[in-house]
Formats: structure tokens, sequence, C-alpha cells
């Protein structure tokens, strides 16, 4: 199952966020009991960093839950709100075999003689 987790930061944390910025990036490289598949910052209207945004892959919302709880991010206090929401990856989704379309389609194997 798919998640979408949206960090916004507390106003006027751009050091904070920079600080903190490698420890976070670590941390995504060492995930466990999910799969981190997409991050990025969302950005102000100044085109500032002003959040965060992930797209994992998880059993469970707890297991997702569990591991924003240890982020760095987190643990600095960088976020004023976390929203953590069940996603369905549609268009553009490479683990779908029907080109994107949101259909998804079961893969069968041939058995080559």
């Amino acid at each position: 199952m798919f998640f979408a987790v949206i960090a916004r930061d507390h106003p006027d944390s751009t050091a904070l966020r920079a600080q903190t910025k490698a420890r976070h990036s670590a941390y995504l490289d060492t995930a466990e009991g999910l799969r981190v598949l997409q991050t990025g910052p969302l950005l102000d209207e100044k085109g500032a960093e002003a959040g965060s945004l992930l797209i994992l892959e998880a059993d469970a919302i707890e297991a997702v839950q569990a591991f924003m709880k240890t982020d760095p991010y987190v643990h600095a206090g960088l976020f004023a709100q976390v929203e953590i929401h069940p996603w369905v990856w549609r268009r553009g989704n490479p683990y779908l075999t029907d080109g994107g379309t949101g259909h998804a389609v079961a893969k069968t194997q041939e058995t080559k003689r």
C-alpha cells in the first residue's frame, strides 16, 4: 500500500531545515519495514523550502507512523504539521503493468520451452 506524507514546516525554520537535512537524507536511506519511493521539499510562494512530501510503500499505516516519529526533522521540531494519507498511485506508477493508466493488471509468467 502506498502512502503520501505531507509535512509542513514551522514558519521561519529555514536554518533548522538546513542544519538537519543531511541527517534526514541519511535516515531516508536506512528505512526498515517500508520503502521510500519519492521525496522532496514543498516550496512556498517564494521558492523556499517549507515542508516535505514523501511517497512511501508499507504494509500498514502504523509502519509509516513509526518511521515518521523517528525522522530527524521530527526530532528537531521542524514540522508544524504532518499528515499521512493512504494513496492510490495510478498515473506514472512503474509497478503497474498497464502503462500507468491506473488499472492494475495481473502479471502473468510465461514458461518458455
